[in-house]
């Protein structure tokens, strides 16, 4: 069993939330010009039957011809105007409502976002809502293994495989209807970490089953992408996979062509080569484009594109070395390519340039590129912000980055990766996923708005975090998970409840995690709970390097030099601690526990300060939750009550585990006089 997430439908009250001449007037729906054959046409068609017939609690009249209707909804085919493929227009009209679109893939937006609108009460008075979407691919990366477990997956097992075999059924359906609602164009079903059978996912063995899948995907405007094997033609016996190898070429020339003539809809690979322990070029002394453009020729015939991962780096260093860098790699390895890439080729760039941390600089590589194609890869499945057991809703940090200037032109992130600064006619968003087989999909009911929250941003940029917030919050709080009668005042109640937790969280998580930028405080291998020295001594280079004196790494060009890596203006404002965003300080500066940051406090004294709120915070948020006790669902109430539980514990732990560490080694009493162990 499994919920419907943010689509589920619930009759609504007339008198509560819309005038009875709207929903007479919605009973009526009219679609002009289309092709009723198209699949994407007769999945939007039947997402407003069932959604209208449940909300409205009518039968639904459907025509083709305008002039046979009075009034209604009047759903129009407009190529001619300027709304590209995938945007669409809703707006109020003298007889009724339209929503307009140039293509099939915007009209299943604007019909899902008219729902929307509905759902929320926000067809009242003139609507006029035009959107095109601010980047081509809005991509989801799901880390699926095909025995059924899921790579830093917390929300259950796979829904994608089981017993290395492809699932498709009807939670394949209703996954796509949820995703394409939020505008999301392209999935990647597999692991970036190909093993065992995932190897042969791309062979006669599995075939019927990808096109029966990407069929699905393809009827609700999502493109099919699958994680390949760089190295696999040394599984089908070619002893090498050196890109410019006449052999190697040939084998994945063969293998495109009859990937394409049994899934035709494919939309191309994801790679992720060189990186911890993964084949690549670099084993054939060939670089990151060698083995990317071969690929991209192998496949450009049929349309299909490659997706060729940034996160490439050396994860065997020497913890006594201070010059080598981990955030160094991506640019060191991909910069000095920048142009060689073939058009089909797009690389996906990490946020930041170490992995997901709560908080780290924005990688160089955006706007250190300026004649590729990138793709913005972020990770909603919270590896290190709490896995789906605490709360963190991360779209105000996506915010962040997006609007980071990289001073290439004055260009911000959002304007590299929506093709917009350059030109490109490949670029976008991606999220690693947070979904599994869950009944409610994301293990922590509140994480589902970072899935929904992802989709929505990656559509349209200059959303805010709160409305957002607010639209995820009113589809699946109040309205879907209420009662089916549930009085107004009470869902603004619950919005509002929900609202304020998801936008206290990502701060509130980062005060009792790694203090200033530091990040990487975590057990290894699972990456849950605090050990300040987990990875300090370690081959993966990630260190803090704290002593009795200071913390902190030295990035500057006096130090590992990582400070360079970016636009002059950037390079000066990391440069000195004293314009040093101070919650990146310690990643970028050495500093003492006694420096002074501009609220007056010391290091020290922040890091106790800071931990001790951060548990504060989380107790606030519980109390807040505990208020909807009686107002939401108990199934659902039951589920978050006990994930909060689980959260003050484990804030307190971190509280004490850091604050206790940093007190042992330097012996700084806390100004507060709060125990300290």
């Amino acid at each position: 069993m499994y919920n419907s997430l943010w689509l589920n439908y619930k009759k609504l009250s007339v008198s509560d939330d819309f005038e009875k001449n709207i929903a007479d007037c919605l009973c009526n729906v009219c679609f002009v010009s289309f092709d009723e054959n198209n699949p994407v046409f007769l999945n939007a068609k039947k997402e407003i039957e069932t959604a209208f017939s449940v909300i409205l609690d009518r039968k639904i009249n459907f025509c083709s011809n305008e002039n046979e209707m009075k009034n209604g909804l009047f759903i129009n085919f407009t190529p001619e105007k300027d709304l590209g493929k995938e945007g669409y227009h809703v707006f109020s009209t003298d007889k009724g409502y339209s929503i307009e679109a140039g293509g099939y893939n915007g009209l299943l937006y604007g019909i899902f976002r008219f729902i929307e609108l509905l759902r929320l009460g926000k067809l009242t008075g003139n609507v006029d809502e035009k959107v095109i979407p601010d980047n081509p691919l809005r991509m989801l990366n799901h880390w699926d293994n095909m025995p059924g477990d899921i790579e830093r997956g917390y929300s259950g097992n796979s829904f994608f495989f089981e017993d290395n075999k492809v699932l498709v059924n009807d939670r394949t359906v209703m996954y796509a209807r949820a995703v394409s609602s939020v505008g999301i164009n392209a999935v990647v079903i597999n692991n970036v970490n190909v093993k065992g059978e995932a190897s042969y996912l791309i062979s006669e063995k599995h075939y019927e089953d990808l096109r029966n899948l990407s069929e699905i995907f393809n009827g609700y405007g999502i493109s099919l992408f699958v994680s390949i094997n760089y190295a696999l033609p040394m599984e089908y016996g070619i002893e090498t996979a050196d890109p410019l190898d006449e052999r190697v070429i040939s084998w994945w020339k063969e293998r495109c062509s009859e990937i394409y003539e049994n899934v035709p809809s494919l939309g191309g690979f994801l790679v992720k080569a060189d990186s911890e322990g993964r084949p690549g070029p670099f084993t054939y002394g060939r670089n990151q484009a060698d083995g990317a453009n071969m690929l991209a020729k192998a496949i450009a015939p049929f349309g299909g594109i490659i997706i060729w991962r940034c996160f490439v780096y050396n994860c065997r260093q020497d913890w006594r070395d201070t010059k080598t860098d981990r955030a160094r790699a991506g640019y060191d390895y991909f910069h000095a390519l920048d142009g060689q890439f073939e058009d089909n080729v797009v690389l996906q760039i990490k946020n930041g340039p170490m992995d997901f941390q709560v908080r780290e600089p924005v990688s160089p590589l955006f706007g250190g590129m300026e004649h590729t194609n990138q793709i913005l890869e972020v990770q909603i499945a919270q590896e290190y912000t709490g896995q789906q057991r605490h709360v963190c809703y991360l779209i105000p940090w996506f915010k962040e980055v997006l609007s980071f200037n990289t001073h290439m032109n004055e260009a911000s992130v959002a304007d590299i990766v929506s093709g917009r600064a350059m030109g490109n006619r490949y670029a976008g968003m991606a999220a690693v996923c947070n979904t599994g087989n869950d009944f409610n999909w994301t293990g922590h009911d509140l994480a589902g708005a970072n899935l929904y929250g992802f989709g929505k941003l990656s559509f349209n940029t200059s959303l805010s975090s709160e409305e957002i917030a607010y639209d995820w919050a009113r589809l699946y709080m109040a309205s879907a998970m209420g009662e089916e009668s549930f009085k107004k005042i009470n869902g603004d109640r619950i919005t509002d409840v929900t609202v304020e937790i998801l936008m206290k969280s990502w701060p509130a998580y980062e005060k009792y995690n790694a203090p200033l930028g530091i990040g990487w405080m975590v057990v290894p291998n699972n990456h849950y709970g605090p050990d300040v020295d987990g990875y300090e001594y370690s081959v993966w280079g990630t260190y803090h390097k704290a002593d009795c004196r200071a913390i902190g790494i030295d990035r500057t060009e006096k130090g590992t030099g990582f400070t360079t890596q970016y636009r002059k203006e950037n390079a000066e404002l990391y440069s000195s601690a004293d314009t040093c965003p101070e919650e990146l300080l310690l990643f970028f500066h050495r500093m003492p526990y006694n420096y002074i940051l501009r609220s007056g406090k010391t290091i020290i004294q922040h890091i106790y300060d800071t931990h001790f709120e951060g548990a504060e915070d989380v107790e606030y948020m519980s109390g807040l939750w505990n208020t909807l006790k009686g107002l939401v669902n108990e199934d659902v109430f039951e589920r978050v009550t006990a994930r909060f539980e689980h959260q003050l514990m484990h804030s307190k732990e971190w509280r004490d585990v850091i604050n206790s560490y940093f007190y042992r080694k330097t012996l700084i009493e806390d100004e507060k006089g709060r125990e300290l162990y």
